[in-house]
């Protein structure tokens, strides 16, 4: 489970990177950041669901 979320936060930090990379390249000619920023957007919810689901199929615990 620990490799799914580095996995997935890796993804999210190069989407944003690659919205940065978009922005300055085509100077808003383009709607790839939007379209990149929208990927980082869905992964960073989908990740939180799968969190959720583990967590209450209770594959991930609290620590308290």
């Amino acid at each position: 489970m620990r490799i799914l979320v580095i996995l997935f936060l890796v993804f999210i930090v190069g989407s944003l990177g690659s919205s940065l990379y978009y922005l300055y390249k085509d100077r808003g000619a383009s709607h790839r950041v939007v379209k990149a920023l929208t990927v980082r957007v869905g992964l960073s919810i989908f990740l939180f669901v799968i969190l959720m689901v583990s967590y209450r199929l209770g594959l991930i615990t609290g620590h308290l």
